[in-house]
């Protein structure tokens, strides 16, 4: 696929899948490390059968030689512009017995968080949600549903827009790929997850990329900006952890602009 044909795709469907960027001798060590790194730093609030850990770089650097991968950056700098910033990487495991999740667009366009854009929002991409499939994505164990198109629709069901969050709508499909492709999609496109109906686990990690203009303040741990739209809210907002100095240190050069933002100080 060319630049050219991404971003057509994009334009229209708010998706699209990328082979192979984690190669396929490489992927399951990746995988194996973000599972022990789950297991050891699982939020104590996620749902029932969902691994989960908010800035997972924080805590393990094994996807990170991958994450300046021109076969995604390149469409991420089309879209947002050349001086682009990861916003969250968050480990994600689907376990066999998980639930659906309902209908949703990801921060800033989910209308549940403290921080979030109102609807009806402008048509234009600020943000993207990428999910690195450690494991192979398919019908059976927790592939990420989506509505392709729907990121040019004015609201989403986060925000009472008339979608019953857990409705059947037509045109929904699974976003499905081999273990080390990409799943790249508008973070205003409407998805949800899906049961994972197979006996192992779905691994994979959720990145964001922001322009550099888009405000992060809301998401940083005990922040002005965070305290005060939590307060005349009286919403909680995403709470994405900081990388240390050494963390940072350790990243490889071409992944360190995407998050020199994001570095303990002090």
């Amino acid at each position: 696929m060319t630049l050219e044909q991404a971003l057509r795709r994009m334009d229209t469907d708010g998706f699209l899948v990328v082979d192979d960027v984690v190669p396929s001798g490489e992927v399951s060590a990746v995988r194996e490390s973000i599972r022990e790194t789950t297991q050891r730093h699982q939020n104590p609030n996620a749902p029932l059968h969902i691994g989960h850990v908010s800035g997972v770089i924080r805590y393990d650097r094994s996807l990170a030689p991958y994450l300046a991968n021109p076969r995604v950056l390149d469409i991420v700098c089309a879209l947002l512009g050349p001086h682009v910033r990861i916003s969250f990487t968050t480990a994600t495991i689907n376990e066999p017995g998980n639930v659906r999740s309902g209908w949703h667009a990801d921060w800033p366009f989910n209308q549940q968080n403290a921080g979030h854009l109102p609807a009806p929002y402008p048509d234009v991409v600020m943000h993207l949600t990428t999910i690195w499939m450690l494991s192979s994505f398919s019908d059976d164990n927790g592939s990420t549903l989506i509505v392709p198109g729907s990121h040019r629709f004015p609201s989403n069901p986060t925000g009472n827009n008339g979608v019953a969050p857990m409705a059947v709508l037509t045109g929904e499909k699974r976003a499905c790929g081999q273990a080390g492709s990409v799943l790249i999609m508008d973070s205003r496109l409407w998805h949800a997850t899906a049961p994972n109906t197979t006996s192992e686990p779905r691994v994979a990690v959720v990145v964001r990329y922001a322009p550099w203009w888009l405000d992060l303040s809301v998401l940083r741990p005990d922040s002005p900006e965070r305290s005060y739209m939590e307060r005349v809210t009286g919403k909680k907002d995403n709470q994405v952890p900081l990388l240390t100095a050494d963390g940072f240190a350790s990243l490889p050069e071409d992944v360190k602009p995407l998050f020199q933002h994001w570095v303990e100080t002090g």
